[in-house]
């Protein structure tokens, strides 16, 4: 079988403010809040927080999505490790979905100056979680024009970490869905290949993205809430 792609972009957020609305690709992405081994505070440990029962995990062949979405309701990519605490999440909306080599994936491009990129190059696992997209339309916001460099984003924003039902990134208690995936593949973008000019105007530090393929493991879903 070939390989089927559906196109959505990444974080549209560069600096303390939202690009959104400048342009159809504004550019950069910005990390969100993370958590360090001890770093949850008293009463916020690891333990005290919910697994993820308010989802019920579905078979993948059950699992439909149209990715054109992700230009209104954006993903929360999350890459680390829940059971120690270490991990970050961002705000996502360009990427792609399909398979190849006989597996369903999703496809994230990080940016080597983005500190979520040192969390997908640790871990061998990551999460995309998806919410109500008004109710958290400013959560996500925040999530992606905040550094996890500053601080604990993720509780700033009203989000709980939840253990993964397969994976050891962390989901979100608050998600209505949440795709598992483990990376299998890494490549940098090689501007040499952009074969429209124009493209090349969304990397004017020559930040070029790292794209990571993740074969999709587990996908939970449950009402929107």
């Amino acid at each position: 079988m070939g390989t089927m792609f559906g196109l959505f972009g990444l974080s549209l957020f560069t600096g303390d403010s939202q690009e959104e609305g400048k342009t159809p690709m504004a550019r950069v992405e910005k990390s969100t809040g993370s958590y360090h081994a001890g770093g949850y505070g008293e009463g916020n440990s690891p333990e005290k927080h919910a697994s993820p029962g308010v989802r019920k995990e579905i078979p993948l062949s059950e699992f439909h999505y149209d990715p054109l979405q992700l230009k209104t309701e954006w993903l929360l990519l999350c890459a680390g490790e829940y059971a120690s605490g270490h991990f970050n999440a961002m705000t996502i909306s360009w990427g792609s979905y399909g398979q190849i080599w006989d597996r369903m994936f999703f496809q994230v491009v990080v940016r080597p100056t983005r500190y979520t990129y040192e969390f997908m190059e640790r871990y061998d696992t990551f999460t995309l979680s998806a919410f109500a997209p008004e109710k958290y339309r400013k959560a996500l916001s925040l999530l992606g024009s905040r550094s996890g460099r500053d601080g604990d984003k993720i509780s700033l924003a009203g989000l709980t970490p939840v253990p993964s039902y397969r994976v050891a990134a962390p989901s979100f208690a608050e998600a209505y869905l949440v795709i598992e995936c483990k990376k299998i593949y890494w490549q940098d973008l090689d501007p040499s290949h952009f074969l429209d000019p124009a493209i090349d105007q969304n990397y004017p530090r020559q930040d070029y993205h790292r794209v990571y393929f993740g074969e999709i493991l587990a996908v939970s879903q449950g009402a929107l809430r």
